[in-house]
């Protein structure tokens, strides 16, 4: 995860340059939805391009994973979609709790930490020693051996 979060702050950072640039954004508080939404989209071409074209990221390929459907096969643009919008499960809930409920920010971060130590342990509790949404998505991480 580490690994893929350094690729991605090469990624987000363009997108949202772009984003700027092009909007001609003079605050950060001007459009800082719009260029979530944007940044999020641009996450996902990332994701869902390199899981259906080979099924891995650089991250991926250098730790020797590969993201298949659950019965072994290439995963297709919209399971690859969904497997993206799931994986998001991992940080919405606890960070929609926050001005939903008025939380602090302290208080917001040790929900986002339990929860998030919750949901990596739908891994490796479970049968198939998959992520929670993975089984939904109906896709599986395998090794790939020499």
């Amino acid at each position: 995860m580490l690994y893929e979060g350094v690729i991605l702050f090469g990624i987000v950072f363009i997108a949202a340059y772009l984003f700027s640039t092009l909007t001609q954004q003079r605050n950060g508080l001007t459009h800082h939805n719009v260029l979530a939404a944007w940044v999020g989209f641009v996450v996902g071409v990332y994701f869902v391009w390199f899981w259906t074209h080979g099924g891995q990221t650089l991250p991926m390929k250098t730790w020797r994973l590969r993201l298949v459907g659950a019965d072994g096969a290439p995963v297709s643009p919209l399971r690859a979609i969904v497997r993206y919008m799931l994986a998001w499960l991992w940080f919405l809930p606890p960070l929609a709790l926050h001005p939903l409920l008025g939380l602090a920010v302290p208080q917001t971060l040790v929900i986002a930490a339990i929860w998030f130590v919750l949901w990596a342990a739908t891994g490796r509790f479970g049968a198939s020693r998959q992520f929670l949404h993975d089984r939904l998505a109906g896709t599986r991480i395998v090794e790939i051996t020499r």
